[in-house]
């Protein structure tokens, strides 16, 4: 039996002009999570990264606490949704700003509403499939691990609505669940799977061993 860790993207640059590349405190949260990895002796057999950038600069990161060189396959169905354009589906006027914290709330209170629009196929934003095929595209990550590297320690490098709806279909969790699950999701947590040929079981959620040291609480962020 192999294991599998989807990690989600260090901190990105929420709010500036270009979000896709993470922040200087996303790079060191990846690097301390390479470092924990590095103590503990881990050796990733594979690893699988989605192609936005701030997924890249993940596994570099990583790759730089471990003291081991990663080359990724890139796996464009593990990339993140769009969530300007979810959130243009359900509300076409101008979208709220987010400097401020009525803003931010409105902003993530309008996300929400957008994915279950989308999951349930009331909403079509602008650029993205269904949600169903959407969510096929991270679902082969996971089958192709189980059929290549079953027995392998594997680092799959995504976002926070690929995992947290890999982990609702594994779960069958509702809708709502699952939309719960990809906004508490943290930068840079690890969610742990065992793997095998029949395919994977969840063994753990959203944890962050590489930040529970003292004075590491301002390390900790969602967005």
């Amino acid at each position: 039996m192999g294991t599998t860790y989807l990690v989600r993207h260090g901190q990105a640059s929420f709010g500036a002009a270009d979000y896709d590349q993470l922040s200087p405190l996303g790079v060191e949260q990846c690097r301390r999570l390479g470092h924990y990895w590095r103590e503990r002796g881990v050796v990733f057999d594979a690893v699988l990264c989605g192609t936005l950038r701030r997924q890249q600069q993940t596994v570099a990161a990583i790759a730089e606490g471990l003291g081991q060189p990663l080359t990724p396959l890139l796996w464009p169905g593990l990339n993140e949704y769009d969530s300007e354009a979810l959130v243009r589906a359900v509300h076409p006027g101008p979208l709220p700003g987010t400097d401020d914290a009525d803003g931010f709330k409105l902003h993530f209170r309008l996300l929400r509403d957008a994915l279950l629009a989308w999951m349930a196929g009331r909403a079509t934003p602008a650029g993205l499939p269904t949600h169903a095929d959407w969510l096929a595209g991270a679902r082969a990550a996971l089958d192709h691990i189980s059929s290549h590297h079953a027995d392998a320690v594997v680092l799959v490098a995504s976002s926070g609505g690929p995992i947290a709806n890999l982990v609702g279909q594994l779960l069958g969790a509702s809708p709502d669940a699952v939309v719960e699950l990809n906004l508490r999701i943290r930068n840079s947590a690890i969610t742990e799977l065992a793997c095998s040929q029949r395919g994977h079981r969840l063994l753990s959620f959203n944890h962050l061993p590489h930040l529970d040291g003292p004075g590491d609480s301002a390390r900790i962020t969602y967005t």
